[in-house]
């Protein structure tokens, strides 16, 4: 697969720095470089903590004694729990959104998941016959469905929440060595020392390449959710499903309408977050697929590169 075809350089500096955030690279614009590094002071950071504290522990007791009174039951320590850390994710969320320009880096990475789904194809292809092969084996395993059913929604978020973090954290360890060589290969001899990626400008690539690759895990993982649940309200019969997880009578319907069960969604989406991690994995291992993605990103990077170059020339 050949690089993407370069766009029209800009030559002046303003029309860098508009390429720049046009391209998900606003770390890359020295303002913006030194305003985020400001927002990433240890007393700024102490403060978001704080009010994400604030925040999150009532949010996370309110929950928490809302479902122990409501259920009658200990679940209510996993949903606080649960909750009280989703609150304290989405205020650093929020803030990462707009002091830290993230809504630009992700936009572009969006819009670059979006044109290399021609990518993600041959991949699943070739990820989700083992994958549905082995997981549908987990699937119609009594043991997985005693598990996954008992499990309360606390506890069932938080363990989607490991999966997701153990797969950004593998992502981030390959993604970084794929930096490092993409960095070795952009034509050195060419820009000089001056192509070296370093400190926020290296951070602002890896987070573009993870919340691509993010993206694409989340988009196969919600398919693998999808299949399940459809292949589940077909072929399981109820009967069996209560002698497995013995529920008493029947299932929990609490949408109103007998077809889709709690039961059967909370399996689903445990199979569903294993999924995504699966994928991650294979999506940074797979030598194809490595290779045509890369070949893309390095195309792109190399010129963002000159341009970089360029607009240290005109500072």
């Amino acid at each position: 697969m050949t690089r993407a075809p370069a766009h029209p350089e800009p030559t002046t500096r303003a029309e860098a720095e508009a390429w720049f955030l046009a391209h998900g690279l606003p770390y890359f614009v020295d303002d913006t470089r030194e305003q985020v590094r400001r927002r990433l002071a240890r007393g700024r950071l102490l403060l978001v903590a704080g009010v994400g504290l604030i925040l999150a522990v009532p949010a996370g007791v309110g929950v928490g004694w809302w479902v122990a009174t409501s259920t009658k039951e200990q679940s209510g320590v996993s949903a606080g729990i649960s909750v009280g850390v989703t609150v304290l994710l989405l205020v650093a969320a929020v803030y990462a959104g707009r002091a830290l320009k993230f809504h630009v880096i992700g936009k572009w990475a969006l819009r670059h998941s979006l044109a290399s789904l021609e990518l993600l194809f041959p991949l699943a292809t070739r990820a989700m016959p083992m994958l549905l092969l082995f997981v549908t084996f987990l699937f119609i395993n009594t043991e997985v469905w005693m598990i996954a059913s008992a499990l309360d929604g606390g506890i069932l978020w938080g363990a989607v929440m490991m999966f997701a973090g153990v797969a950004t954290g593998f992502l981030l360890v390959r993604l970084s060595e794929e930096v490092d060589r993409l960095d070795d290969e952009v034509g050195r001899d060419e820009l000089g020392d001056r192509a070296d990626i370093v400190g926020l400008q290296r951070t602002n690539l890896m987070l573009v390449l993870l919340i691509t690759q993010a993206f694409q895990v989340l988009l196969l993982a919600l398919a693998v959710f999808v299949f399940f649940v459809i292949f589940g309200a077909i072929v399981m019969d109820e009967t069996v499903l209560i002698k497995w997880i013995d529920e008493g009578e029947s299932l929990t319907y609490p949408w109103g309408f007998e077809l889709i069960s709690l039961e059967l969604v909370q399996v689903s989406v445990f199979l569903a977050a294993f999924s995504g991690l699966y994928f991650a994995v294979f999506a940074v291992t797979d030598e194809t697929y490595r290779r045509e993605f890369f070949t893309e990103v390095l195309g792109e990077l190399e010129q963002a590169l000159k341009v970089r170059v360029k607009y240290l020339s005109r500072g």
